[in-house]
């Protein structure tokens, strides 16, 4: 699967080079080096593009309904969220930032549209992925796109069980043995930890932080179909909030597709001032 991996990122650094008739110059240590795929540099010169590449950008939203939204500030220096050395494991629904980005992340695996896969490439959003085995077992191969396009995989155990109701050694085992799963077929260790349906105690937290799990990532708003859901009175979105999605198709969405709902979904940011960043490069 590792092999998989790299030859989608070559194939997907050809394609941009055909595309835009210039080289890559990621930073060989970044995610998504060589691929071509959602970079912070990339994001954030995205307000300064020559004319010909901001046309481009704006005729691949339209391809999906959408306007380009705005570039992100580029990452800080030093991520406002941490483990310290030794300390506990953190809890974060949001990034302490004022500035107006949200983070997106995806949960389980379960539909794998290839369209979705298109529109990532199109639009260059960073989404992280929280897999779960039981879900995408059935196709790994699905997925080694979307990791070459440069977006983030993180853990969602491997059979998506209620946390709370499982022994200290059940929880290290479901959360480490996919830590093991994911680095194998993606050759990315996760750092980052989504316990099923937020639930988690301090057994999951020492079980996280066994396992080598940076932090563990909850949530201040959900998608739905075509409205989200919020957390706070207000109903609105708020500086660093770190939004979820699924990936879900027409059988669980009334018949709307992955693609729409995230279009709906960018519609909502986009609307409220917001634009989205990499999470990766907060926590």
């Amino acid at each position: 699967m590792k092999k998989t991996i790299a030859l989608w990122a070559a194939l997907t650094a050809v394609a941009l080079f055909a595309t835009t008739g210039c080289t890559t110059t990621a930073d060989a240590d970044s995610p998504a080096a060589g691929t071509g795929g959602v970079t912070p540099s990339a994001s954030a010169s995205a307000g300064t593009q020559e004319p010909d590449v901001a046309a481009a950008r704006a005729a691949a939203y339209r391809r999906w309904g959408l306007k380009p939204l705005a570039p992100p500030p580029a990452p800080p220096a030093k991520k406002p969220v941490t483990r310290s050395a030794g300390g506990p494991v953190p809890v974060v629904s949001d990034i302490p930032t004022t500035e107006k980005i949200v983070f997106l992340t995806i949960d389980d695996g379960a539909e794998k549209d290839p369209e979705f896969v298109a529109m990532m490439r199109d639009l260059k959003i960073p989404v992280t992925m929280f897999l779960t085995d039981a879900a995408i077992r059935a196709d790994y191969r699905y997925f080694a796109p979307l990791v070459a396009q440069g977006h983030g995989v993180a853990n969602h155990t491997l059979t998506h069980p209620n946390l709370r109701t499982l022994s200290a050694e059940a929880q290290r085992r479901e959360i480490c043995g996919q830590q093991e799963k994911l680095a194998e077929e993606y050759g990315q260790r996760p750092r980052l930890f989504r316990p099923p349906y937020g639930n988690w105690n301090e057994s999951t937290r020492a079980a996280a932080a066994a396992c080598g799990v940076d932090a563990i990532v909850l949530w201040r708003e959900s998608m739905q179909i075509k409205n989200m859901q919020y957390q706070r009175g207000d109903k609105k979105l708020h500086p660093g909030d770190i939004v979820l999605a699924h990936f879900r198709g027409p059988s669980e969405l009334k018949g709307t597709t992955m693609t729409e709902m995230t279009a709906n979904l960018l519609r909502h940011i986009q609307e409220q001032g917001f634009t989205v960043a990499r999470l990766e490069d907060y926590l």
